[in-house]
């Protein structure tokens, strides 16, 4: 019967695990204590080790497998003597339930074969309640199975494992199990014999109050999220990002835009449609900006597709302006609104040509009154504006102070693509498109 290898609990709160990586290819010798594989949990990434010997005949959840639960067959070993026809139907999924630990031998047995001593310290309490489980007998020289965070603790503490008992797979000494002997070790002196007589009597020490943990409620990742994730972080450990900032004074914009929604209803422009053909037009002007870095070489776009940052429910989408350098005001402002309104639609309503590809991100908190932020770059892109909010601030115009409605706006680069004086260009050929509006109607 081929030997199942499991996906092992490593936490107490653990209910799935990913598999990170394969140290043992089949066809390989394992031997009890090797190292077969690396899972990873949602806190850190663990060995596990080979309990028998024979042969590793089937991997069945391969390197990169995600979300594979716990006491799931991950693998299978072959024993000696045994063929590949005894694999067929191993690799069903195990119980959901972990195996139990093994029983306790009979007294009769542990007095003819006795288990190494425990140390005194990690010995349970006698009549204590929450005591560790008594060691199963072993063979003095038999192999103890541990998990190494288990073998760690428990030299940490000072505890043999041989005093130890296994609820893990097979007998398998878990972390769980240093920890109850740990805490019954701890108890131990608790009934310790009484002090002498003559002694006088010494007041226990004031119990330290310790504070509950926080409640929480865990809420899977929708796949959107864990995408959103996955690149954010490629995206800030694999990209060399640089900041640049520039206020922008934006009362013409305003008063543009004031005086172009009195003309129609059939449009009602919002100060980020300004944005998006700012940025679409700086793009035309600056094109060198308007490129990423794709496989060790620069791609450089002929068109200006601005992707618009959208917060929907499951997180973060941007959908697109193709060629929004070519298009008016009126008409990117209806685009936004109608794409925005499907991307937040149930079922989504965006194809995915709608939201992948663009050349150059927009995202506008200013709504939400936040002065000013910084953006993370959606790659293959090389550069995000992060546009705050429009507020009244003292301004200094020739030599005397007043006051101006001004927008803070951070350029997030790409310092593999466009160095710093270039990044420059392109803001300020932005800023001087905000703050004359009227050369964007042109």
């Amino acid at each position: 019967m081929p030997i199942q290898i499991l996906m092992p609990a490593l936490s107490p709160t653990m209910t799935e695990g990913n598999v990170a990586s394969w140290l043992k290819n089949e066809g390989d010798s394992v031997q009890a204590g090797d190292i077969l594989c690396e899972i990873e949990t949602d806190k850190a990434t663990m060995e596990v080790e080979a309990t028998d010997e024979g042969t590793l005949a089937r991997i069945v959840a391969p390197a990169g497998t995600e979300a594979v639960p716990v006491n799931a067959v991950i693998g299978l070993i072959l024993e000696e003597g045994e063929d590949s026809s005894a694999l067929e139907g191993a690799d069903a999924a195990a119980p959901a339930a972990a195996p139990a630990a093994p029983p306790a031998e009979p007294a009769a047995e542990a007095a003819a074969e006795p288990a190494p001593a425990a140390p005194a310290a990690a010995a349970p309490s006698p009549g204590g309640n929450g005591a560790a489980p008594p060691a199963p007998a072993r063979d003095p020289g038999a192999r103890i199975f541990a998990s190494p965070l288990a073998r760690r603790m428990a030299k940490q503490a000072g505890l043999a494992l041989e005093a130890i008992a296994g609820t893990g797979p097979n007998g398998r000494i878990v972390k769980v199990d240093v920890e109850a002997a740990i805490a019954a070790a701890a108890a131990a002196p608790a009934v310790a014999a009484p002090a002498p007589a003559a002694a006088a009597p010494v007041a226990a020490p004031a119990a330290v109050p310790v504070a509950p943990a926080a409640a929480y409620q865990d809420t899977p990742a929708s796949t959107m999220r864990k995408v959103i994730a996955q690149r954010l972080q490629e995206a800030k450990r694999e990209v060399p990002h640089f900041y640049l900032t520039v206020d922008c004074e934006v009362d013409a914009l305003l008063e543009t835009r004031a005086q172009l929604n009195e003309r129609s209803d059939a449009y009602n422009l919002s100060i980020n449609d300004f944005v998006i053909r700012a940025a679409a037009l700086a793009l035309r002007k600056v094109p060198a900006a308007n490129a990423s870095w794709v496989d060790n070489a620069l791609r450089q776009y002929s068109s200006a597709d601005v992707s618009v940052a959208v917060a929907i429910e499951d997180g973060l989408i941007t959908p697109i302006v193709r060629n929004a350098d070519a298009k008016g005001l009126a008409e990117i402002s209806a685009e936004v609104k109608e794409l925005a309104g499907r991307a937040r639609a149930k079922p989504m309503g965006l194809a995915p040509e709608e939201y992948q590809g663009g050349t150059f991100s927009v995202s506008n908190l200013g709504m939400y009154g936040i002065k000013e932020f910084s953006a993370i770059i959606n790659p293959p892109q090389s550069m995000i504006i992060a546009v705050g909010t429009a507020e009244q601030r003292p301004v200094v115009k020739d030599g005397a102070l007043a006051v101006a409605t001004m927008m803070s706006c951070t350029l997030s680069v790409d310092h593999r693509v466009v160095d710093g004086a270039l990044g420059a260009q392109f803001l300020q050929a932005f800023k001087g498109l905000i703050e004359d509006p009227l050369t964007m109607l042109l």
